[in-house]
């Protein structure tokens, strides 16, 4: 066996390798601040050379994600990304990419807002993540990495899935996990697809052929409205079918906890670091992490917090998870917010203080 490469690397840097090295073959980004590692990464190991994958810094983050758009609709393994202001620019692409299905990939290294706000981090796109920022009745698979080593693995994890439902798929990640550096170990290289396997794999794209030789056409426009409901209800089935099949999450020394706590990305890393400090002290205390935080572990959740004493959403945000997060539970059990904002990254000892005052 191989012995694996370790590096040392931040988490933006890590997409861009990640990039490469699981056969994207196209990426249009813009930098914006704290993700323009990711371009400028790529600029630097310049792919185009070696494997043949396109790197073109776009016009703007319009721009970037209807490039997107054109690159999915041929079959191709293409993606953007972008921070939090530039993300909402994107949503008009967005909600073309889940109407036409077509399966993208969409990275948000979140800092503070609303507006351009602060450079600083921020998981205050969560709801525009979890609901779909465009127009439409549409959901984006999302998924929350708390390290650098999820930075890189989640990139092939979102293309599979993208390309499963053929529908978009966001690494939701933040100004955190963006700009630390950690050990990680870089995915195996995999081949770019030739045209015919393209053709084989996505009979759908723009370069296939329907079965009466009349060439596809990618479009999310339907103008009879009794077809454009059909085109929903279908797109609903689908939904219907990534919750029941896609829910990821990890659980962290809940067994014998009569307080959880549930947090997603860097506000997961710090809660391990509070629940440390709350055993210390005599406090009973787990983590629930959602991966997915669409689909959002809502049924997990709900078992999980059954017969505790209380759950604690910790998110560096003024609460938006925990909206998910009550309505899973159902007044089951109390849950309380804790959450710091414009850019301030909570310490542990405030989320020991918070259960304290919150549900003790």
């Amino acid at each position: 066996m191989a012995e694996q490469e370790v590096t040392l690397m931040k988490g933006n840097e890590a997409i861009a390798h990640a990039a490469i090295r699981c056969g994207c073959d196209g990426y249009f980004g813009y930098p914006i601040t704290p993700q323009s590692e990711v371009i400028e990464t790529l600029a630097e190991l310049k792919p185009w050379e070696t494997t043949g994958m396109v790197v073109l810094q776009a016009e703007s983050e319009v721009a970037s994600i209807n490039m997107v758009y054109g690159g999915a609709g041929a079959g191709k393994k293409v993606m953007t990304s972008s921070s939090s202001p530039g993300v909402a620019l994107m949503q008009e692409g967005i909600a073309y990419l889940a109407g036409a299905e077509l399966p993208g990939v969409f990275v948000n290294v979140q800092r503070g807002g609303p507006g351009l706000g602060t450079i600083q981090p921020s998981q205050a796109d969560y709801f525009q993540a979890t609901r779909g920022g465009g127009n439409g009745d549409y959901y984006v698979i999302t998924l929350a990495p708390a390290s650098v080593q999820e930075m890189a693995d989640f990139v092939d994890l979102a293309f599979e899935l993208a390309f499963k439902y053929r529908n978009p798929a966001m690494i939701l990640s933040d100004g955190v996990i963006g700009q630390m550096m950690e050990k990680i170990v870089l995915p195996p290289y995999k081949p770019r697809r030739t045209e015919e396997e393209i053709r084989q794999q996505c009979p759908w794209a723009s370069i296939g052929r329907t079965k009466d030789r009349k060439p596809n056409i990618i479009t999310s426009l339907e103008l009879t409205s009794e077809v454009m409901e059909q085109r929903n209800i279908h797109l609903q089935e689908k939904y219907q079918q990534i919750r029941d099949n896609e829910v990821r999450y990890e659980t962290h020394m809940c067994e014998d906890a009569d307080y959880i706590i549930v947090s997603f990305g860097s506000a997961a890393r710090i809660s391990e670091k509070a629940i440390e400090i709350a055993r210390e002290q005599g406090l009973k205390v787990g983590l629930f992490r959602p991966i997915t935080v669409w689909p959002f572990p809502s049924k997990q959740i709900a078992e999980l917090a059954h017969g505790k004493k209380g759950v604690l959403v910790c998110e560096i945000n003024a609460g938006q998870m925990v909206e998910d997060v009550r309505l899973a539970i159902n007044g089951d059990v109390p849950v309380e917010h804790f959450g710091r904002l414009g850019g301030i990254v909570p310490e542990p000892e405030e989320i020991v203080n918070a259960i304290k005052t919150k549900l003790m």
